[in-house]
């Protein structure tokens, strides 16, 4: 995995010079060194590397207040720890401030190449996956429209809601766990979700109860199936789904979830359907 591109924080040019000798040999490039925490600032704002390796003891300031001005500059930029000090409660603060590991001092030469290497390809494998999504969701909604209804739905737009909406009436929501942990809803109007759930019965629901039931297998199987996909083009993201939970009532608001999410609407001879689905980054990386 070359091409990473690394800064190394810590006010010992000892152990800066053992962790750069580290890094350069496995084929990693050290862009900067900083000592400080105005040091940390302009050298990340600077270089913009993908990965810093944090002293927790530096002058004036800590690893911690270091790591959360980074991520300030740019969330996207791991931090591994490498300090002297090693407990629980220090282990329990770097988590909370989003480290991506933590290593005690000396430096293992293979422990710090290591952890680099498992960080990187978790961002990668995130990246695969988030690029992979949308489609295969929209595929299996299609599939699952037509499949149990004999008909074709059309999709009309694509966004990336950065706030939370109104529910049409019903919302189906289905947690994902695995590599990456995630979460799928469907939102329709309750006209819409009568009709889809006749079609799908080939005969009229008897009450609203039935309707829920089965907007609610409905959900589960076009997740699953679209899960099942993805990890057919990578076994590890290990992805399951849980079971669904349904929203209905006027006025419900449906909260935005704290991670990106893409929303579909999609136009069916029932009514609109809104897909939305989203996949958490995974920070942490902790063995």
């Amino acid at each position: 995995m070359k091409g990473i591109r690394m800064v190394i924080v810590d006010d010992s040019m000892f152990s800066i010079a053992v962790i750069k000798n580290i890094l350069e040999e496995n084929g990693f490039e050290v862009v900067g060194q900083a000592g400080s925490l105005e040091e940390v600032k302009a050298v990340i704002s600077e270089t913009k590397p993908d990965l810093v390796t944090m002293d927790m003891t530096l002058p004036g300031t800590d690893g911690l207040e270091c790591t959360r001005a980074i991520h300030e500059i740019d969330p996207n930029i791991k931090v591994i720890v490498i300090s002297s000090m090693m407990d629980d409660e220090i282990v329990k603060e770097a988590k909370e401030s989003k480290v991506s590991a933590y290593i005690q001092k000396p430096v293992d030469a293979d422990e710090l190449v290591t952890t680099i290497h498992r960080i990187m390809a978790s961002v990668e494998l995130y990246q695969d996956l988030t690029n992979a999504y949308p489609l295969v969701f929209k595929e299996a909604l299609l599939d699952a429209v037509n499949k149990m209804t004999k008909t074709l739905l059309t999709y009309k737009k694509e966004s990336i809601p950065d706030e939370e909406f109104q529910s049409r009436g019903l919302t189906v929501i289905i947690g994902i766990s695995g590599k990456f942990s995630g979460s799928l809803l469907i939102d329709l109007s309750k006209e819409t979700a009568f009709q889809l759930v006749g079609a799908m019965m080939k005969s009229e629901p008897k009450n609203n109860d039935q309707v829920t039931a089965a907007l609610g297998e409905f959900t589960n199987i076009l997740a699953g199936n679209a899960c099942s996909l993805l990890n057919k083009l990578n076994k590890a993201y290990g992805l399951r789904v849980t079971p669904p939970s349904v929203l209905q009532g006027d006025g419900v608001v449906i909260a935005r979830p704290n991670f990106k999410t893409t929303s579909v609407l999609a136009d069916t001879k029932f009514g609109e359907i809104l897909l939305n689905v989203g996949f958490a980054r995974g920070e942490h990386t902790w063995m």
